[in-house]
């Protein structure tokens, strides 16, 4: 029986959520073994001027623990 454990990341990115998304799950593989899902929580976006420059996202990422 594999048990699981859930952990709270943030991470932005000037591109997008999508690609926020991205380097929050492709960094913490670098110290995470056995990522099995990443569930988008929340989005939001920070203003400058006017205009959206900079994305981003709250995950749960869900992971086996050995």
């Amino acid at each position: 029986m594999a048990v699981l454990k859930v952990i709270e990341v943030l991470a932005s990115s000037e591109k997008s959520w999508e690609d926020a998304t991205k380097i929050a799950v492709e960094q913490a593989a670098k110290t995470l073994k056995n990522i099995r899902s990443a569930y988008v929580q929340d989005q939001s976006v920070s203003v400058r001027d006017g205009k959206v420059y900079e994305y981003r996202v709250n995950l749960k990422l869900t992971f086996e623990l050995e």
